[in-house]
């Protein structure tokens, strides 16, 4: 009974799947199949997939030779039609319903929802997805294929090992830096064009900081330099980046080290409402001066982010000379160089100490807020090292709100 009811539950899968892409195809003009084809062909899958279990696995390549001769043909035949749709999507889709009806027999339930849904969207967004398609120009192609020159080709190469003094020399952990920077840049641009510079900031400041907000400033100051760029958005997107950090260092504390959320939480809580503050401020200032924009054309930004992957290396330097020449001792010390460059580190450490009883919960939130005053310093001077007067002024002037601010909560607060 219970393999009985397992199979009914694989083959009731396969059905609801294919009348679920079906569905959408019942839209389509001049359609090859609908609603009660797909239905079949996922169903005839998992026949096929419980079949080739008993029998071997003979039965299921005769099957798949069946639905591609009957595809074939169905195509075939639409061709006669002279409003019909030369492409082979509907075909594709059937084949693809085909091997996922097959994999429900072998338990895969959830793979098998996934990919049903995925070509369900993929058949529904051919208007959105042609449009967009169109939207993006021969330059904005040619960084997407940079984009996955070094992420997707170079990237996975690297070694992940750790070399030189005190194993600082990750290749992959500093290409991917690069990696960061040229795909942040390239995705802030991307989304300012489709979505608008407003809401594309917005969202590109979010996913920054969430990444690296490191990377992404020093993404926006290289951007900055091109005269056709817009240095409201670019500096809307730093500041947003800045105060989701104290988001994501507040996740970490709250998961780390529960047993002293109490004390460390408020405040870098008050930290974060006030990056935020400044972060909305700019935001809203931006969109009272904003313009109708020119056309920015794509960014390059692989030598810069190089640059950038240099200046990363000296500081993680830095970081281990601190860490081995001022040890326990000098936990703020360690804490302000490592900050620079990367804020989890210093604050999972300093929050599991805490949380373990090693180290006291008040000097576990000051030395999280030394890290991350630290990293505010460091992407001010990569703003002003790398950026043009127009970023330099409303950032410096946001950033130098929040560290004073970040001062104040960590020398007033009880």
């Amino acid at each position: 009974m219970a393999d009985n009811t397992e199979l009914l539950q694989s083959l009731g899968i396969a059905l609801g799947l294919g009348l679920l892409v079906g569905l959408e195809r019942e839209w389509e003009r001049n359609r090859t199949a609908g609603l009660r084809t797909f239905a079949f062909i996922s169903l005839f899958g998992a026949l096929s997939g419980m079949l080739a279990q008993a029998y071997g696995g003979w039965v299921m390549a005769a099957a798949l030779v069946t639905v591609v001769a009957l595809t074939v043909s169905g195509y075939l035949a639409s061709l006669r039609n002279k409003d019909a749709n030369p492409g082979l999507t509907t075909e594709i889709a059937m084949l693809v319903m085909f091997a996922t009806g097959a994999i429900t027999m072998m338990g895969h339930w959830m793979i098998a929802v996934v990919i049903a849904g995925s070509v369900m969207v993929l058949l529904q967004s051919k208007k959105s997805l042609h449009q967009l398609v169109r939207k993006i120009g021969e330059n904005d192609l040619r960084e997407i294929a940079r984009l996955v020159l070094i992420g997707l080709v170079i990237l996975p190469v690297l070694p992940n090992q750790s070399y030189g003094y005190e194993g600082v020399l990750n290749p992959f952990a500093i290409w991917l830096m690069v990696v960061l920077i040229v795909g942040i840049s390239l995705a802030a641009y991307l989304a300012s064009k489709f979505l608008g510079r407003s809401r594309g900031a917005a969202i590109s400041g979010l996913l920054g900081g969430l990444i690296s907000s490191t990377a992404t400033t020093a993404s926006a100051a290289r951007r900055s330099m091109n005269p056709q760029s817009h240095a409201s958005s670019l500096g809307v997107i730093t500041l947003i980046s800045a105060a989701v950090v104290f988001v994501r260092v507040i996740v970490e504390v709250m998961i780390v080290g529960p047993g002293v959320i109490k004390t460390v939480l408020p405040p870098l809580l008050a930290m974060m409402a006030l990056a935020g503050a400044v972060a909305v401020v700019g935001y809203k200032l931006m969109m009272k001066s904003e313009v109708q924009p020119s056309e920015e054309p794509p960014p390059s930004e692989l030598k810069g982010a190089v640059m950038f992957g240099l200046l990363y290396v000296l500081v993680l330097f830095a970081v281990s000379f601190a860490k081995e020449h001022f040890g326990q001792a000098g936990l703020f010390v360690v804490a302000a160089i490592s900050g620079l460059t990367d804020m989890d580190a210093i604050t999972l450490s300093t929050a599991s100490l805490s949380n373990a009883g090693q180290l006291d919960a008040t000097t576990a939130w000051r030395v999280i807020m030394t890290g991350g005053l630290a990293n505010i310093l460091f992407k001010a001077a990569l703003v002003l090292g790398m950026g043009s007067r127009a970023l330099i002024k409303p950032v410096l002037l946001g950033f130098a709100i929040t560290f004073v601010g970040g001062v104040a909560i960590l020398l007033l607060w009880p």
